[in-house]
């Protein structure tokens, strides 16, 4: 089955690349493996011949693209002299002519396929094919932070577990892990990975177990945004740091660490901080 990425980063690149391009279909899909992409997302399609279809490196326009790891078009498919011809079932069946193919290249590697494709055959300008690669690098961006998230959970679950017993070490591990997923956490579209990122967000606040105060706990209540800005400048950034870590201004850092100095009762930065890991907001 697809990631759910496939089902909510690709289908949104989908209707943003129809909407600026103007094309009147994309479709696109990640790859299972090293050299298959299925085609699981379309938009403006009339029939589901697409659906579900195998791409295979090397082979049709998508193919293309994959292997090239690079955008490539057709002006007219069925009678296209520059790619092979395994899909003009599906193709013809879709009535699609003029088709660009743009892969998905997540740190050197090619990870899916994304088109935007006419009814007609004409030649596709360069706005149509500005607008397939900023599709696909808005998929791209998700996956990468996808990934990054991905990395931080596996690195931080043990540590986690380990809670008090953990090595002094680690907690400094433990709090740059933290601020990492809270600084990703925003950035992230796909509600159930976000949800499972917050909640180890929240067992990694919590595991200093004899760290917290429990009342202070229930008197504190930060917004998740006052909590992304204490655990910067836990980690030593100062607002401006802060502001471009968490992509804000810094007027408004400023603001968000004001009110959580307040609802801490501190005076000072350093005084938040302690606050905040005696409360179990903060690891």
């Amino acid at each position: 089955m697809p990631e759910p990425v496939d089902a909510v980063e690709m289908r949104t690149a989908l209707a943003g690349l129809r909407r600026t391009s103007g094309l009147p279909v994309a479709f696109g899909g990640l790859l299972s493996d090293a050299r298959h992409a299925r085609i699981g997302e379309l938009d403006g399609a009339r029939t589901g011949a697409l659906r579900g279809l195998v791409i295979s490196a090397g082979s049709g326009l998508g193919g293309k693209a994959i292997a090239l790891a690079r955008p490539c078009a057709v002006t007219d498919y069925p009678v296209s002299r520059h790619i092979s011809h395994e899909y003009d079932t599906a193709v013809a069946a879709e009535g699609l002519r003029s088709v660009v193919a743009v892969p998905v290249v997540v740190r050197r590697t090619v990870r899916g396929v994304l088109y935007g494709a006419l009814r007609t055959p004409v030649s596709l300008g360069d706005r149509t094919f500005d607008a397939a690669v900023a599709a696909a690098r808005d998929v791209e961006q998700a996956l990468a932070v996808r990934d990054e998230v991905r990395e931080l959970l596996a690195l931080t679950q043990e540590q986690a577990a380990a809670g008090p017993d953990a090595a002094p070490g680690a907690w400094e591990d433990v709090r740059e892990a933290h601020r990492q997923l809270r600084v990703l956490a925003p950035r992230v579209a796909d509600p159930a990975l976000r949800d499972a990122l917050l909640a180890v967000c929240g067992r990694l606040a919590s595991a200093s177990g004899a760290r917290a105060t429990p009342a202070a706990a229930m008197e504190v209540r930060l917004a998740p945004r006052e909590v992304d800005v204490v655990a910067c400048v836990a980690a030593g950034a100062t607002n401006a740091a802060a502001a471009r870590q968490l992509g804000l201004r810094p007027e408004t850092v400023k603001g968000y660490l004001r009110s959580a100095m307040r609802k801490l009762g501190a005076h000072t930065r350093l005084e938040a901080v302690v606050a905040a890991r005696r409360a179990g907001l903060l690891p």
